[in-house]
């Protein structure tokens, strides 16, 4: 039963059917949905919707914290539900609808979003979809297994629509510290300067009068889809471990490092687990999604604390944490995106900043989400917020993709990202290049040779030589630079045959 989770008794008559939530919604709207990588994200409004969207035209522009799980970007996508999305995604469906051009993607630093709606540059938020814990007695919202923009969705929407996940044990109430600064100019500093601390409360406080339905769901996140360690990740984490231990060894961090941050995906995820074979102890973490890596160092010891917007977990470790709640409470903390991505505390704090690249070129600059330079694959997220105001900013990949036929490693990347100015590491399987206090010339030679895939590197040495004898500070071959990305649309390879 879920009225122990409708603590509000005036609200007892706002429960209602997922269709008939959907009758609210009109074709036009903004609408702002909880969910942050997979999880606490909506799960029976996103199909209500699509059904909606079967009797009538329904297009709405859909802001989230991140990607949605259960497969709802795609399922809205096709119905034609999304016409316009932001901040992130990473669904397969809403990916082609995207690089088709049916939806339009508005890709952003995570840390923004909130941002632009508080000062009026997006549209207004019509209606929020948030999963929640439970509401308080004051009508306020405890989320469950993530934050993200929810905050900022609730506080300006003129309606919203509240799914109980039944779900979602009560054990994770007080897992949250809600923290929405106020507006500029008269914004004073936020006040937070360790991981663990809390600055605000543990519910999303708003008028319950905004509240227009309630709906009743029982359904598990969607499990994390990061695959395990393999041979090139486990090469990766080592050169990382290496690197962190002898900035240690020179005096630039202590024992428990700084603070980590970890990108979400497969080969971030990968790397931390390697830390689990270090010395390092009694780390702390100031990311934005904890994975199943996390979790790990957490039970291990080898992390003291961890504080995310989201927890995104394996179908395994995610059964094992919710039955083991009360040994992480005092250990994680969930934040409201805008903080976990915060500019300014992760300056304050000096975050090593892991993040994971498609390709970078021969001078650091990074391209993390186009295919070719064209195609979207997921998003910025939030690996800028942290690449550019972290004390260290790694960024790793492996050497080849598609079986070696495309090199991670090239002349100039098709798309960027992040510049050769907020790049300070690039790791390879291969090995690692350390570009700080690295001019352009100095830069190309250790790239190649440290991160490069040996089958390549021949032509990225004469790449480079061609180059400089054209001169500048950045030499390239403009007529050359972007070769290999043709080559390969064109033959399938970007190797010289």
């Amino acid at each position: 039963m879920y009225e122990d989770r409708i603590r509000l008794a005036t609200l007892m008559d706002k429960v209602m059917t997922a269709d008939r939530a959907a009758a609210l919604f009109s074709d036009g709207m903004t609408v702002g949905m909880s969910g942050f990588t997979r999880a606490g994200d909506a799960k029976a409004l996103p199909l209500a919707l699509v059904e909606r969207a079967r009797q009538a035209p329904l297009h709405l522009t859909l802001l989230t914290g991140a990607s949605l799980g259960n497969d709802s970007d795609g399922l809205m996508a096709n119905a034609g539900v999304v016409a316009r999305r932001m901040p992130f995604q990473a669904d397969a469906a809403l990916r082609r609808k995207i690089n088709t051009g049916e939806v339009m993607f508005i890709d952003q630093h995570l840390s923004e979003t909130a941002e632009q709606l508080r000062s009026g540059d997006l549209k207004a938020v019509d209606i929020a979809v948030i999963e929640a814990v439970a509401i308080t007695e004051d009508g306020s919202i405890i989320p469950t297994m993530s934050v993200g923009n929810t905050a900022s969705f609730a506080q300006q929407a003129a309606q919203v629509i509240i799914e109980i996940n039944l779900a979602a044990p009560l054990a994770l109430e007080g897992f949250h510290d809600i923290y929405v600064p106020h507006a500029r100019p008269e914004r004073e500093p936020i006040p937070l300067t360790s991981p663990l601390q809390r600055i605000g409360a543990t519910a999303i406080a708003i008028d319950p009068a905004r509240i227009a339905a309630i709906v009743i769901t029982d359904s598990a996140d969607s499990p994390s889809n990061a695959l395990p360690p393999d041979t090139e990740t486990d090469a990766i984490a080592r050169h990382v471990v290496a690197f962190l231990e002898g900035e240690v060894a020179a005096g630039r961090m202590g024992p428990q490092l700084l603070p980590l941050q970890a990108g979400i995906g497969t080969i971030a995820n990968a790397v931390l687990h390697g830390l689990s074979a270090s010395s390092f102890r009694d780390m702390t973490m100031y990311s934005e999604v904890l994975q199943d890596s996390a979790i790990a160092l957490l039970d291990s010891g080898h992390l003291a604390v961890a504080s995310a917007s989201s927890i995104t977990l394996s179908a395994a470790t995610h059964e094992r944490f919710i039955a083991n709640l009360e040994q992480y409470r005092d250990r994680i903390v969930l934040r409201p995106q805008e903080i976990s991505n915060h500019p300014e505390i992760v300056r304050r704090l000096g975050i090593i900043a892991l993040n994971t690249a498609l390709e970078f070129d021969i001078y650091g600059n990074v391209n993390s989400t186009h295919v070719g330079g064209t195609h979207m694959m997921n998003g910025i997220g939030g690996s800028g917020d942290f690449a550019r105001n972290g004390q260290l900013s790694i960024f790793v990949s492996k050497s080849v993709a598609k079986d070696g036929a495309i090199s991670s490693v090239v002349p100039f990347a098709a798309h960027v990202d992040h510049t050769e100015h907020d790049v300070d590491v690039l790791v390879t399987e291969w090995g690692l290049a350390d570009l700080r206090g690295l001019a352009p010339r100095e830069r190309a030679p250790l790239i190649i040779e440290q991160c490069a895939h040996p089958d390549y590197r021949p032509q990225l040495r004469a790449y480079v030589e061609q180059a400089l004898a054209g001169g500048g500070q950045t030499p390239h071959v403009l007529e050359q630079a972007l070769a290999w990305h043709a080559r390969y649309k064109r033959e399938g390879t970007m190797l010289v045959k």
